[in-house]
């Protein structure tokens, strides 16, 4: 097929149905608005959930040992009484009652049920227990705030897991709206600058609010399929305005360029050349994302089919809808100007290109030394799933948690759990309590073990062959009942192993998955937070190379076709890894230095979600840039006035979309949940360093370092275009 043929059709089919193009795509997102503005009502949760043995030690100690789906906790605190004085008890018994009609709440533990554990100085807490999952208690959590009583001596306030979630979910759409506050107007005001009227400005703006109302509508069908984590209501209008801005730029511009050959050949051209660049863009960027698909955990596949959803939403928008407004409007597309844009970028650029391409090897070397500067501190990466420090310190769910964990101890709080199950009997079978007996040993000779609690604790310390015998009557088992119950049912045996370590460290990590066997026939299965964040970071850590081989491998081919070059692609790649692990790096000062702000580690899915969201975005220049390049280069068959007239065309219009991708998703950086302001400065780092080090620096430099090497591919009549140039002269 010829070059560029399907992109001409395309042009042509949509200026002669232009009128009903854009009455499709309004009455569309009017339908799915309605979709959207119900989005945030069915996010749950962290996204950090996927099949394991967590899951599956989970669901034992729900189905056997009536552990509640979820719960919530009551914080109780006083400076003026102790919990052992009646207005304190008072208080707490005032607030237990208030749970009785909370929808779904099928128990409450008081902290006089267990004062060893829940009371410590001032500070208590009861456990609200539900028969619903982490992810359905949004009206439940309203409930308990509406009810908790008021007292100027005794506080109490409201926290745990599905708080947290609810919390962050609300903060999220508060991060959203401040970012889009700041983001937007500044978006308009550089489309002022590049375009010098309003109409021309507002249409990419159009585009960008369209992609992401339509892509959100589209994903509340998803969520209700699956579990849809919060951090997708940032993510995807942060990729959709960023994107859906950038190819609408890239378009308008074009069409104002070829308005003078009239407005149906602008619309047929525009779609041909920006068209056929966007489309392009748009795979590398779907690409990126798709690398994330393979990580088996929920907020990893969430927010990449959602980045997806609105990639290619914001391709169809800017190759369809975008060019019907445009031949509607025609030179009108011009109206509303405020000012004449100064037309100055060429002769800057020129100037700064040719200053580059004269020193290649020095500006090369110079490039390669700020970013390999950049890269140093990436080897101090610290990485956390993010817990109730990610919400804003003003959150009561997050001060109430800290204080939690700060008066009874992270080690108390969470014990490596472990489910033992009999192969082939019971477990209060002789040979069952032995070997249990002797497992319990044996953790507990272990340096990460402080203590356990098993059922050898609660039988005055009797042994297995002891226990055996006393549960041979019926007395025997009688006695033994509120023992047995928390720890053995049938075949399954629960045991707590206290730690020594930090409970997320890599000594615990390595701890849980040492005992992960079978042991003296019976199957061991770990749970608890411990092995939760091994099995995350684990399931990282083995799936994101594949991820990464795959986006990089289909990416170079895909760019292969589109330049019918090698080294093209090979070069793009090559920059934008550099590009990443400086930004890594420049991250990794930021937030864990101390320098700029309290230190505080860098979100696990950060650099998963910063690859897959950058890698594809950094290619729009690329492929913007040498589309032009190509344009140039084939016609004269002369690499370095290719390389500089694409530059010098480009400039203006590439900067302004550099600018507008990093005020967009530089401006959550003014949010106040931590991984959302991580990752909103991750990506405007990694695009700034690459509008600017690696496009005005690099690009120009290797490619004249390369000359017509440039346009090798094999088989290819490319190289023949060299001489072309040279016999036009």
């Amino acid at each position: 097929m010829k070059k560029g043929l399907s992109f001409l059709a395309l042009g042509k089919f949509t200026y002669r149905f232009r009128v009903l193009i854009i009455t499709f795509w309004i009455l569309t997102t009017i339908v799915l608005g309605f979709f959207a503005v119900k989005l945030p009502s069915i996010l749950s949760g962290s996204g950090f959930e996927m099949d394991g043995s967590f899951s599956k030690v989970e669901n034992i100690l729900q189905e056997k040992f009536d552990q509640p789906k979820s719960s919530v906790m009551l914080i109780f605190d006083s400076e003026k009484y102790s919990p052992q004085d009646q207005e304190y008890k008072d208080f707490v018994q005032n607030s237990i009652e208030k749970m009785d009609d909370v929808e779904d709440v099928v128990g409450v533990q008081s902290p006089y049920d267990a004062p060893e554990k829940t009371i410590k100085d001032n500070v208590s807490f009861a456990s609200v227990q539900f028969d619903k999952s982490f992810g359905d208690l949004k009206t439940s959590i309203e409930q308990i705030r509406d009810r908790l009583p008021e007292d100027r001596e005794i506080s109490v306030s409201l926290t745990g897991g599905p708080v947290i979630a609810e919390d962050m979910n609300t903060a999220s759409q508060h991060d959203l709206a401040r970012a889009e506050a700041i983001g937007i107007p500044a978006a308009l005001i550089i489309l002022l600058l590049a375009f010098g009227g309003l109409i021309a400005a507002g249409l990419p703006i159009l585009v960008g609010v369209i992609s992401v109302v339509s892509s959100l509508g589209l994903l509340y069908f998803y969520g209700q399929e699956t579990n849809v984590s919060i951090f997708l209501l940032n993510v995807v209008p942060m990729i959709g305005l960023a994107l859906g801005i950038d190819f609408a730029l890239l378009l308008v511009n074009r069409f104002r360029e070829e308005l003078h050959q009239g407005i149906e050949k602008a619309t047929i051209i525009s779609v041909q050349t920006a068209g056929r660049s966007i489309a392009f863009s748009g795979l590398c960027v779907f690409l990126g994302l798709s690398g994330m698909l393979l990580i088996n955990i929920d907020i990893f596949k969430t927010v990449a089919i959602g980045g997806m959803v609105v990639v290619i939403l914001s391709v169809l928008n800017a190759i369809t809808f975008l060019p019907a407004i445009l031949a509607v409007l025609g030179d009108r597309v011009n109206a509303l100007k405020l000012f004449k844009p100064k037309e100055n970028g060429k002769s800057v650029w020129h100037s700064f290109a040719a200053f580059v391409m004269k020193r290649p090897v020095l500006m090369a070397i110079t490039a390669a030394c700020i970013l390999a500067v950049s890269v140093t501190p990436v080897k101090d990466m610290k990485l956390s799933i993010p817990e109730a420090e990610a919400l804003p310190p003003e959150y009561e769910s997050r001060t109430a948690f800290e204080k939690f964990e700060k008066t009874f101890g992270e080690d108390e709080l969470y014990p490596v759990l472990i489910v033992a199950e009999a192969n082939d009997s019971y477990v209060t079978n002789k040979e069952a309590l032995l070997a249990l007996e002797k497992l319990v040993r044996n953790l507990e000779n272990e340096k990460e073990v402080i203590k356990t609690e098993s059922i050898f604790n609660y039988t005055n310390q009797l042994n297995g062959s002891e226990l055996y015998d006393v549960l041979q009557t019926d007395q025997g088992k009688q006695q033994l009942s509120p023992a047995l119950k928390p720890f053995i049912n049938k075949e399954t045996a629960v045991i707590r192993a206290y730690l020594s370590v930090d409970v997320t460290g890599d000594e615990a990590k390595r701890f849980v998955k040492k005992w992960e066997d079978d042991y003296n026939g019976l199957s061991l299965t770990i749970g608890g937070v411990t092995k939760f964040n091994q099995e995350i970071f684990d399931e990282i850590i083995e799936k994101a190379p594949y991820g990464l081989a795959i986006v990089l491998i289909t990416t170079l081919f895909i760019l292969m076709i589109a330049f019918r070059s090698v080294f093209i692609p090979i070069k793009a790649i090559f920059m934008n890894m550099l590009s990443l692990a400086a930004t890594f790096g420049i991250l990794v000062w930021i937030f864990q230095s101390g320098v700029l702000m309290d230190p505080v580690e860098i979100g696990l899915m950060i650099p998963v979600f910063t690859f897959g969201i950058v890698f594809g975005l950094s290619m729009d220049y690329e492929v913007f840039l040498i589309s032009r390049i190509q344009e140039i280069y084939e016609e004269t068959g002369d690499n370095d006035h290719a390389t500089l007239s694409g530059l010098t065309s480009t400039s203006k219009i590439i900067t302004s979309a550099a600018a507008i991708m990093i005020v967009i998703t530089g401006s959550f950086a003014f949010t106040n949940v931590m991984p959302v302001k991580q990752i909103g400065i991750a990506i405007a780092l990694a695009i700034f360093i690459d509008a600017t080090i690696v496009r005005m620096i690099f690009v120009p430099s290797l490619m004249k370092l390369l000359g017509d090497w440039n346009w090798w591919m094999p088989f290819s009549k490319n190289m023949k275009n060299k001489n072309r140039g040279a016999l036009s002269e």
